[in-house]
């Protein structure tokens, strides 16, 4: 085992921190949980957005726009990545002596002041943290937690709770992963993605693996996925899937209804069994990775089974947005084709009778598409009808040739026979789709750029025609 990371900034006592970029959704996150800490936070955004109500909530004050007066007194200012090195507020903190953390720095700081678990992974981390998170909370822990997303059952995606555990997701977008003091880990998949950051698969690979080197508790490790199966033997890590090889196994799985049941063996051990209200084989795994590390660091099977039982599902994760003439329209944060594929062939196999499944898919960043629009050539063989629209730019520059056409490109070439819209303007998307759905159907909207908000366009512009049709 290598050493735990240095943390930067000791946190063990109050002091006055600045955040910069309080607006987006892992800042904010740390926001909240600093002035839970105790400490005087502050924070500064371009504009107002929803989510700094309740930033201002938990104590925080909020300047929108950026001045250099905001850092003045403070012991440290952080920003993430997103916010540009020539910020006047990070030129000021420099210029003034005070120390600039980057977010991963400010995580790992907040991470040292308590046991804490973090789950990692390509996909399924947000769903993972969330239902860790609740298990422990079930058990009376009290568990502080930072979530890259809102936790339905609680309204938020952090706390501070002053308690022995917290509960974090390890981003390894940026490399944050690597800088967390950490007491024990998930880790639910390695797939290809952030190559802008790490150049090569194999970088993506040796960052998990120098991660998982740097854990001394416990190392709970998909063996459903092959490079996960692979870190597990080479780490000592405890095993879960449907593997017959894995520690913790999923037996007579069933969907009905737009939830799973399954039963849980440990090692040869029938445990008992989950009632997962959730869609998709991707979230029984999810389930049982949360299941085995909160049973391995000592929580009750029967007691983490039963939380799992009223999971309420994550912001963005199949997150059903309303029922419109018989069409039910869903968001998620599905982005790349493992989590595409995952998502359809959740609603394929869901139990819920839908006649036909619509896939609308905003492709993110240029340069992550100029790579990879070749791989989503079979993310979508359980749609009915796939509607592309262009690349949400996501703060990428384009790239000529660039557009959402190449995965239209990839799609058609290798399933001609597909039934494909290419809508690259909003407006034609909300018509073609108000038009488009009926009974029967389940719209299912995916990316991680402003897609989120077209169920509720969509919904609006059927009740303008039905106004005028009357």
């Amino acid at each position: 085992m290598t050493d735990r990371p240095q943390v930067p900034l000791d946190l063990s006592q109050p002091q006055q921190l600045h955040v910069v970029g309080v607006g987006g959704p892992g800042m904010s996150a740390i926001a909240i949980v600093l002035a839970e800490m105790g400490h005087r936070v502050s924070g500064s955004d371009l504009r107002e957005r929803p989510v700094l109500e309740r930033v201002r909530a938990a104590g925080v004050e909020v300047h929108v726009g950026h001045a250099r007066r905001n850092v003045l007194g403070c012991a440290a200012v952080t920003a993430s990545t997103a916010v540009p090195g020539r910020n006047i507020e990070l030129d000021e903190a420099r210029r003034a002596g005070i120390a600039v953390l980057s977010r991963a720095g400010m995580l790992s700081s907040i991470c040292a002041q308590a046991k804490s678990l973090g789950v990692a992974g390509t996909h399924g981390k947000t769903s993972t943290t969330s239902m860790l998170m609740l298990v422990l909370a079930s058990a009376g822990w009290r568990p502080s937690f930072i979530i890259g997303g809102d936790v339905t059952d609680m309204g938020t995606g952090a706390q501070w709770t002053d308690q022995e555990w917290l509960v974090v997701e390890a981003d390894e977008s940026d490399g944050t992963h690597l800088e967390l003091p950490l007491f024990g880990t998930i880790l639910t998949n390695v797939e290809v993605d952030h190559l802008d950051f790490y150049g090569t698969e194999e970088a993506i690979v040796a960052s998990f693996d120098q991660y998982l080197s740097q854990i001394s508790g416990p190392k709970v490790l998909c063996i459903d996925d092959p490079v996960c199966a692979e870190l597990a033997t080479r780490h000592g890590a405890i095993t879960y899937g449907t593997s017959p090889a894995a520690d913790y196994r999923a037996v007579d799985v069933h969907a009905e209804h737009g939830s799973y049941t399954f039963t849980v063996v440990r090692s040869g051990e029938t445990l008992g069994t989950v009632d997962l209200p959730l869609r998709g084989i991707h979230n029984v795994r999810n389930a049982l990775g949360a299941l085995a590390m909160a049973c391995t660091v000592g929580v009750d099977f029967e007691i983490a089974s039963r939380a799992l039982a009223k999971f309420g599902g994550v912001a963005r994760r199949f997150d059903i947005r309303g029922i419109d003439g018989g069409a039910t329209l869903v968001d998620d944060y599905a982005h790349l084709p493992s989590e595409i594929a995952a998502v359809l062939g959740a609603a394929r196999c869901s139990g819920d009778d839908w006649r036909r499944i619509v896939a609308v898919f905003q492709p993110n960043r240029f340069n992550r598409m100029s790579v990879m629009s070749p791989a989503y050539r079979d993310a979508f063989v359980n749609a009915d009808l796939v509607v592309l629209t262009d690349i949400f730019a996501s703060g990428t520059t384009p790239i000529p040739g660039v557009t959402g056409k190449l995965v239209v490109n990839s799609i058609l070439d290798a399933h001609p026979t597909t039934r494909l819209a290419w809508m690259p303007r909003r407006v034609d998307l909300i018509e073609y789709l108000a038009k488009e759905l009926r009974a029967g159907d389940v719209c299912i909207s995916m990316g991680c750029g402003d897609i989120a908000s077209l169920p509720d366009e969509v919904q609006q512009r059927r009740s303008e025609q039905r106004v005028v049709a009357s």
